[in-house]
Order: C-alpha cells, then structure tokens, then sequence
C-alpha cells in the first residue's frame, strides 16, 4: 500500500489527506501544533466529508521523524516549503515530493539547494498546480492537439477572488496578518497565492506552442493594513521568446470568483473557466467559421484536487512519463512572481534570463 506523509493540518492537508484515502492510500498528517491536528480530526475534516476517517493517523514530528513513506506533501506555508523539503528528501528519500504552491516566497536562490539534492536523493518533486490537471483542463488539452485555432495571437488569464473564502475556510485565523497570505515577502499576496493564473497561463502557452515568458511588465496596488504588507492586485503584460504577447491578473479583492483564461486565434478562440457555476467548470472552443464546442464538467470542491493525487498514483507505476506540474514548471512561476516584484518595484521591463 502506498504511503504518504502530508505535512500541515490546515486547509489544503485535510483536501489532500481525502483525495488520497479516497485511492486507498495510507495517510499521516503531521503538524507541529497538537491543536491543529484536533482541530482536523473533531472539525475541519467531519464538516466537508461528513466523518473523521479513523485509518488517518496524526502525528507531531518528534513521532514519525524515523518513518519511511512513498509520498510526501508539503501543504505548510511557503516560506517553510524549502527547509521542510530538504529535512524530508535527506532523512526519508521519499519517491515523489509534492509541494503546495508557491513554491517558495519571492527568492529564487535557495531554489538550487532544492534541484542539487532533489536529484542527489532521486526524489521527483511536483508543485501542486492542481488546475493543470483538472478534468476540463484535460478536454482543452485534447482539443488543442488539432490547431483548430490557427495562428495564436494573444493569451489572456485571470484569477480575481477575495479572499474572504480563504478565511472562511481557516476561521481560527483572524485575517491576513495572522499568516502568511498578508505578506508578500512570505509567499503571499495576489501575487503568490493566485498564482495560478500565471501558471495555467505558462501551461496553456506551452500547449499551443507559443514559448516561455521571458519578459514582464508589471504593475502592483501594494498595502500595509493592520500588520500586514501584501499586493492585493498584480496586473503583468508578458511576452514570450516566441513572441506571444498576453496579460495576466491576479487579486485578493475581486467577488464573486473569476477564474478564467482566454487562447486567441486566427481561427477561433478556446476559453476555459473554473468554477463557471457551483458546480462546474467550462471549456468552449469557438470558431470563426461558426462552429462551437462546450463542456461543462461536473465537479466538486474535492474533485479540484482529485486529479492531482491521480496524477501522483500514476507517477509511481510509470515514473518516466513527463507531468506538467514537474518543479521546473513551478519554477518557471516563480521566475515570472519574482521579475513581477521587480518591475513593479523599480518601474520597468524585467526579462527573465535562462
């Protein structure tokens, strides 16, 4: 039976620790805070899946430090993801790493400790992008393979929500100061925690063959409120080494949600959407020529996360086959996160140097 060890008790854990039981998996949430563990076990977890599933073992550290498992998760605060992963990788060599995205806070050095021991311990390390991997992303995936919209010629992506629905669902925190989605410097902000517009927006001009990101404009609406230091709207203009010329908006004020990204064309146009309604997502590809596809995919909040453990099960039987939420591709995010503060920061063009 495959084990996995999730450390944090806190949101993403507990939608984690599901989706793995859900495949039979043997599962250890580990978390410095004794009270957090309880809350997951009497609250968090019972109140979205309707019981505490008693084959979920909870640990502190100093319990299970001497414990091999195949799979181990990172759902702690990014500014901890690069430490915690280094302690696991030399102590437990576990075959795949998956860490919560960002990836780390807006600093790129300590990233090549990370790739040298990844690979000395022959660990596959993923961020957890889970919106690559989702069901309507694989539809679109599918129907790009037929270049049925011709010359791209602008990508456009957005992810606008407020992050009350991040508060709600971690009530024990009083807002942004009390961790680090209030900071910028920690992983924070539109900039790091929305970062999945940045990152389906790299996917989707990967997919369409349109390069990587190598130049960012960007401008910030950054605040200091109440003890907290955060941008709360990250607008980038970007372009790629092949020319693609597109936007990108995150924010932490907009409600409802806007989760969208749009593939332009000559011949047509491919949007997708996340969450088109409270229980769907949506990907539409229009022609100019008047032909129309359009799914809309059936879902619930774990099925975001559904696929991403899939993802992981089938990594481990076929360990050679590529994934798109490898840690090079949530590198590539944070290049782009770190170029954004920069530019926004000194008021110019960055480019992204190889």
């Amino acid at each position: 039976m495959t084990t996995v060890k999730i450390l944090g008790a806190g949101s993403i854990g507990n939608h984690l620790a599901h989706g793995a039981r859900q495949i039979g998996w043997q599962v250890a949430i580990v978390d410095v805070d004794p009270a957090a563990l309880e809350r997951t076990r009497s609250d968090i977890y019972p109140a979205r899946y309707g019981a505490w599933d008693e084959e979920i073992r909870l640990a502190t550290p100093d319990q299970i430090n001497d414990e091999h498992f195949d799979v181990v998760i990172l759902g702690t605060p990014p500014d901890t993801h690069l430490a915690l992963a280094l302690a696991e990788m030399r102590a437990s060599r576990p075959k795949l790493m998956l860490i919560e995205k960002p990836l780390c806070p807006p600093d790129l050095t300590p990233c090549a400790e990370l790739v040298r021991v990844a690979a000395q311990n022959d660990v596959r390390v993923l961020v957890g992008y889970n919106h690559r991997l989702t069901e309507h992303t694989r539809i679109a995936v599918d129907w790009l393979k037929d270049h049925a919209l011709g010359e791209i010629t602008t990508l456009r992506a957005m992810t606008r929500e407020h992050w009350g629905g991040i508060f709600a669902a971690h009530p024990w925190l009083s807002g942004p100061a009390d961790t680090y989605l209030g900071f910028t410097s920690r992983g924070g902000g539109a900039l790091g925690e929305h970062s999945h517009a940045i990152n389906i927006w790299q996917y989707f001009a990967e997919l369409a063959g349109c390069g990587r990101i190598t130049e960012v404009a960007c401008m910030l609406d950054e605040v200091e409120v109440e003890g907290a230091a955060y941008d709360r709207i990250a607008q980038l203009s970007v372009r790629t080494d092949r020319g693609l010329v597109g936007t990108i908006v995150q924010d932490v004020v907009t409600r409802p949600a806007q989760k969208w990204l749009r593939l332009e064309g000559a011949d047509g146009y491919l949007e997708w959407q996340v969450s088109v309604d409270a229980e769907h997502d949506l990907v539409k590809m229009v022609g100019h020529d008047g032909s129309i596809r359009e799914e809309r995919v059936r879902k619930t909040r774990p099925d975001d996360f559904r696929g991403e453990i899939e993802h992981m099960a089938d990594l481990l039987k076929n360990p050679d086959q590529a994934s798109p939420i490898d840690m090079e591709a949530g590198m590539d995010t944070m290049r782009v996160i770190v170029a954004a503060l920069r530019s926004a920061r000194e008021g110019r063009f960055v480019r992204i140097e190889d």
